[in-house]
């Protein structure tokens, strides 16, 4: 899964006990593959640390992601030829470059580190602003700015090449995170193609829609 919070300067400050709840619909049939939340544990000056969960295996396993105050990750899963592998990142994976422009474009090269097994792959990611979009998802309508990324996973295996993930967000200024979520991965694998052509292998096609925002108690 792929953690959702940004935070600019006018977005309000993020407490420990802040859940936001998401649902997952699987664009293949638009079922819906169920709920995953994300709660604030720690928020420390230079980044802040989450725990996320869903309600049935199929959407992962109970995980902790931890990202810059500004919205990029430290720590969080990317998706490996159609499995969820958790990385390190050095530097920060730049999921946003603020402040989010319309025509903005960035494309930055990171290292990503296995937690798991220490292994390095070389990480791209491509971002665009593409504009601003009023949607409405379970929680409500939300002014947001529309962000496009694909990223580069650099997982390349044997035959198996690296994972593209191509990922939409509409990110609410309001709540300082991405309301609205759609996520695509595919990768190339000759091993399986026969004498014709050669056609990627695409993995789950998911949309995230924000479910409720549940501040933390006071």
């Amino acid at each position: 899964m792929a953690a959702f919070l940004v935070l600019p300067a006018s977005a309000a400050a993020p407490a420990a006990g802040d859940t936001y709840v998401y649902r997952v619909i699987n664009v293949y049939n638009g079922e819906t593959r169920g709920q995953v939340t994300y709660r604030v544990e720690k928020v420390d000056a230079d980044r802040m640390t989450e725990s996320v969960s869903a309600d049935t295996p199929v959407l992962g396993a109970a995980h902790t992601e931890v990202v810059t105050r500004d919205g990029n990750w430290i720590r969080h899963p990317l998706v490996n030829h159609d499995q969820p592998v958790e990385y390190e990142f050095s530097p920060a994976y730049p999921a946003y470059a603020f402040p989010l422009d319309t025509g903005k474009t960035w494309s930055v090269r990171v290292t990503g580190t296995q937690t798991a097994t220490g292994q390095q792959v070389s990480v791209r990611v491509d971002g665009e602003v593409v504009g601003s979009e009023r949607v409405t998802v379970p929680a409500g309508s939300f002014d947001t700015i529309k962000v496009r990324r694909a990223t580069y996973a650099g997982d390349f295996e044997f035959f198996r090449r690296e994972t593209n993930i191509i990922e939409t967000l509409w990110y609410a200024p309001a709540l300082g995170r991405a309301v609205r979520r759609e996520r695509d991965s595919s990768y190339m694998d000759p091993s399986r193609c026969g004498r014709g052509p050669c056609n990627p292998m695409h993995g789950d096609w998911d949309i995230f829609e924000l479910v409720a925002a549940i501040p933390a108690p006071h």
